[in-house]
């Protein structure tokens, strides 16, 4: 395997709530095949596996070049704190290996397109 995507969500104590963060990727990783051989849910807090945890999982299972994609919709702390230094962590813990974090889902224009269709 060389290239996994990440999807890093904050994590609930309502497990039906990581589930469907589980589904999404489950969902998604047919959709971006053809740039991803594989794509992992991960959890900030309150679920399983953490987002560390997925990243070293997927550097022991062949990784090469790992892409986290923030499932958050602000610039909190979470994502303006916590992740950059998560994955900066993690990338001195593997440094072979590329870590990089994408922009959060907020920050993408086509987010204005789909609140739009969806009132």
């Amino acid at each position: 395997m060389s290239r996994v995507l990440i999807i890093a969500a904050h994590g609930s104590r309502l497990a039906a709530s990581n589930d469907e963060i589980r589904q999404l990727a489950a969902a998604l990783e047919p959709v971006v095949a053809g740039r991803y051989q594989r794509v992992d849910a991960a959890f900030l807090e309150l679920a399983d596996p953490s987002i560390a945890a997925a990243i070293d999982a997927a550097v022991a299972a062949g990784a090469r070049d790992i892409a986290v994609l923030p499932y958050f919709l602000a610039a909190g702390r979470h994502v303006s704190r916590d992740l950059p230094r998560l994955v900066k962590d993690r990338q001195q813990a593997h440094p072979a290996i590329s870590i990089r974090l994408l922009d959060y889902l907020g920050r993408r224009p086509e987010l204005l397109e789909l609140l739009a269709k969806s009132v």
